[in-house]
C-alpha cells in the first residue's frame, strides 16, 4: 500500500510537472504572437505614415511641374502670334512711310558746277520774276544759288540753292520760255516818245504821274508834263474791266502770286483795290491775244522793273482814254 501510495504519489507530481510545463508552454506560445503583434504593428505604421507622407511629396512635386508646364507652353504660344503679327504688319506700314522719304527725296535738276543752255535758261526764267540780276549764263554760279534760295524761301520750299524737280516745277509754272533776245542778253530799246507821240491827259502834266491810256495801250511814265518812256500794256475784258480815273499807289510787292487766279503778278503795284500794275509772262508771250482780270498788264520787265524802282507809294495813276 504503501508502495502503491507513493507510486501514485511520484505520478501525481509528474502529472503537475507536465500540467505546469503545458501551461508556461502555452503561455510562451500566448506573448510570442502579443511580441511580434506589436513589432509589426509598430513598422505597419511606420509604413503607413511613409506611404502617407510620400504622396504629399510626389503630389507638391507633380502640381507644380504640371502647373509651370502649361504656363510657359501657354505664354509663349500666345505671345509669339502677338509680337510676329504687330512685328509683320508694322515693316508692311513702314514700308509706305519708307517710300515718302524717296518721293519728296526730291530729284535735282541743275545745282552748282553745273553748266549748259539749261542753266540759261532757268537763270532768264529767274530773271523774268526779279530773282536774278544781270546777263545770264550757261554756268551754275554763286549768284544762280543766290537767286534760287531766294526763290525757294520766299515759297517755304527748304532753302537749299539746288534747283530741285519741286523748285524748278514751281519756276516753270511761274514764268515763260525765254526768248532768244532774253537768252542773248539782248535788251528792248527803251522807247522814249517826244510830247507828241504820247496820248497826253491834261491831269498828267502835274508832278510824278504813271498816265496810262486805253486808246494807245501804252503806259507812260512823266515827271512835270515831261515823258521819260513808255510800254505796252494790256488791260481787262468787258467783263473784268480795269478801271478808270485818278488813282494812287497803295501797295507794292515784286512777288506777287493771285489769290484768286493762281497766276504770277511779278512787281505789282497796286492802284485800285485788286487792280495793280504788273508783269505778265502770258502778254509777253502771247500779245493782245487775250486779257488781264482787270489789272494792268506790261510784257516790257525791264521799264517795268526801272518803274517799279522810282514810282514810290503815293505815286499817281491816271487810267484814261
Amino acid at each position: 500500500m504503501m508502495r502503491t501510495a507513493r507510486v501514485a504519489g511520484a505520478a501525481g507530481r509528474h502529472l503537475l510537472v507536465v500540467v505546469a510545463l503545458t501551461t508556461l508552454a502555452l503561455a510562451a506560445g500566448g506573448c510570442a504572437p502579443t511580441e511580434p503583434s506589436g513589432g509589426a504593428t509598430s513598422p505597419a505604421a511606420t509604413s503607413s505614415t511613409a506611404a502617407s507622407s510620400a504622396p504629399p511629396t510626389t503630389a507638391p512635386s507633380t502640381p507644380p511641374t504640371t502647373s509651370l508646364a502649361p504656363t510657359p507652353t501657354a505664354a509663349p504660344t500666345t505671345a509669339t502670334p502677338t509680337t510676329v503679327a504687330p512685328t509683320g504688319g508694322r515693316p508692311t506700314q513702314t514700308k509706305p512711310s519708307g517710300t515718302k522719304p524717296t518721293a519728296p527725296a526730291q530729284r535735282i535738276v541743275l545745282r552748282a558746277g553745273d553748266s549748259g543752255p539749261k542753266v540759261r535758261a532757268m537763270q532768264a526764267r529767274l530773271r523774268q520774276i526779279g530773282w536774278f540780276a544781270g546777263d545770264v549764263t550757261d554756268y551754275y554760279g554763286s549768284r544762280t544759288t543766290e537767286a534760287v534760295r531766294g526763290f525757294q524761301a520766299k515759297r517755304g520750299f527748304p532753302v537749299t540753292g539746288i534747283a530741285d524737280q519741286r523748285t524748278y516745277d514751281r519756276l516753270l509754272s511761274m514764268t515763260r520760255a525765254p526768248t532768244s533776245d532774253e537768252l542773248a542778253n539782248i535788251s528792248p530799246t527803251p522807247v522814249t516818245p517826244g510830247v507828241s507821240s504820247w496820248d497826253v491827259d491834261q491831269r498828267c502834266l502835274t508832278g510824278r504821274v504813271i498816265c496810262i491810256s486805253k486808246s494807245t495801250r501804252s503806259l507812260t511814265w512823266v515827271i512835270d508834263g515831261a515823258p521819260q518812256y513808255a510800254m505796252d500794256v494790256r488791260f481787262g475784258s468787258e467783263e473784268e474791266p480795269t478801271r478808270e480815273g485818278v488813282f494812287a499807289i497803295t501797295f507794292k510787292k515784286v512777288d506777287v502770286v493771285s489769290t484768286i487766279y493762281h497766276t504770277a503778278m511779278p512787281y505789282s503795284m497796286f492802284f485800285s483795290g485788286g487792280q495793280a500794275i504788273h508783269y505778265s509772262a502770258d502778254f509777253a508771250r502771247n500779245g493782245y491775244n487775250g486779257s488781264s482780270h482787270g489789272c494792268v498788264n506790261v510784257r516790257n520787265l525791264t521799264l517795268l522793273k526801272r518803274l517799279y524802282n522810282t514810282a514810290p507809294v503815293g505815286t499817281t495813276v491816271v487810267v484814261h482814254w
